[in-house]
């Protein structure tokens, strides 16, 4: 569990979100200027805007993160890893991919560990190597497919394993989810991501052991969290 005891602890595990395809220039500059402003962990941004993210955030202690294979997982795996290679070139510090949902949902563990290695192998071939999270949409699958997906992608190289994307009409992040996956994947973190709209919520998906959280929201919650606390 992160230390949240000010709304400055809060901000520095926030990935500060913006993937609405209707975003423009402007927007990403607003996010940028965001989280150089609340001091949140990275911005996540599509991957043509890496590159304009980058440049802005450069020198300023914000990372930069991307997607791969989003929002359905459904692309074929060399797409992925071209993603994550291209993003990375661009300036990305950190890919969540969204892994094979249909290998994760009957049992195939070897589609699934090719799909996660394969992008974990861009990652780590990088200098400095590149983090790599694995969104598993966690609310569309059963417990054991929970366990299936963080256990093979904890084996295939992942970091991270990521509750949600967001896109999905299953849901987003939820503390029981975030507890199991943590217990399945030992070796990885937990990003917890969608939905997530309150401090509350927040606090909640760290104390369930939560490394970062994933937000479009990240505003509205330190502003909150600010008042509540009657921070200055």
């Amino acid at each position: 569990m992160n230390d949240t005891n000010t709304a400055n602890d809060l901000a520095k595990v926030i990935d500060h979100t913006l993937l609405n395809s209707t975003a423009v220039r402007a927007d990403i500059e607003i996010l940028c200027r965001q989280a150089i402003q609340y001091g949140f962990y990275s911005v996540f941004v599509q991957p043509k805007w890496v590159d304009l993210a980058a440049g802005i955030l450069r020198g300023r202690g914000v990372k930069v993160g991307t997607m791969a294979g989003f929002p359905f997982g459904a692309e074929i795996t060399r797409v992925k890893a071209f993603q994550a290679e291209t993003a990375i070139m661009a300036g990305a510090d950190e890919i969540d991919m969204v892994a094979d949902l249909a290998a994760i949902i009957s049992g195939d563990r070897q589609a699934l560990m090719h799909d996660i290695a394969s992008v974990a192998g861009v990652c780590r071939s990088m200098r400095p190597k590149v983090l790599l999270k694995v969104i598993i949409e966690a609310a569309a699958l059963t417990d054991e497919q929970i366990v299936f997906a963080c256990q093979a992608a904890q084996a295939a190289g992942a970091d991270f394993v990521k509750t949600s994307t967001g896109f999905h009409p299953a849901g987003g992040a939820r503390p029981e989810h975030v507890q199991l996956m943590k217990q399945a994947a030992p070796g990885c973190q937990v990003k917890a991501s969608a939905g997530i709209r309150t401090p509350q919520q927040a606090i909640e998906l760290l104390a369930a052991g939560a490394s970062r959280l994933g937000t479009s929201k990240s505003v509205e919650i330190i502003e909150q969290f600010r008042t509540e606390r009657k921070e200055q």
